[in-house]
């Protein structure tokens, strides 16, 4: 795992900057992240985002499915979601982007929101837009989120890639 960098302050949006002040006093409240965070918090939260994520779907007529341990929506309008996707509780909704590598990706985001709940909403915007600094972006895997490119593996010395001898 690579560890995320610290978003450059002058590249955050307004909205940005103001949930990670909020966020950052939060976090110096004494005992406030052990109650946000407690699963009997949390995970009411989670079923919640679920649910609301279901019935944006079904509203919008997205077809249901189930892979790589995550239930999405496709064929959805893009203005329905931000970027390629977006996760919310369980579900995740998109268009078109439902490659295995993206569902692997979005199912750690499910993992996410099960482990933070409504808590993940903030903690996700004060972590910044750009997804090569945003923590969440980076546990989940930027390669199979489709942020950056797979890397290719270096030749071996001595002969062609993949010769054996």
């Amino acid at each position: 795992m690579i560890a995320p960098v610290r978003p450059d302050p002058a590249r955050l949006s307004r909205a940005e900057r103001a949930v990670g002040a909020v966020v950052r006093f939060g976090a110096r409240v004494p005992g406030l992240r052990r109650v946000l965070l407690s699963p009997v918090v949390a995970r009411p939260g989670y079923w919640l985002a679920t649910a609301c994520a279901w019935v944006w779907g079904r509203v919008l007529f997205g077809r249901f499915a189930h892979a790589h341990g995550i239930h999405y929506f496709s064929k959805l309008p893009t203005w329905a979601y931000g970027r390629g996707g977006t996760t919310i509780g369980a579900i995740y909704l998109t268009t078109d982007n439902v490659g295995d590598a993206v569902l692997e990706h979005e199912a750690v985001h499910k993992a996410q929101w099960k482990t933070y709940g409504l808590a993940f909403i903030g903690l996700y915007v004060a972590a910044g837009s750009p997804a090569l600094t945003n923590r969440f972006e980076v546990d989940a895997g930027l390669e199979k989120g489709g942020y950056v490119r797979p890397r290719r593996p270096k030749p071996r010395p001595g002969g062609f890639p993949g010769r054996t001898g």
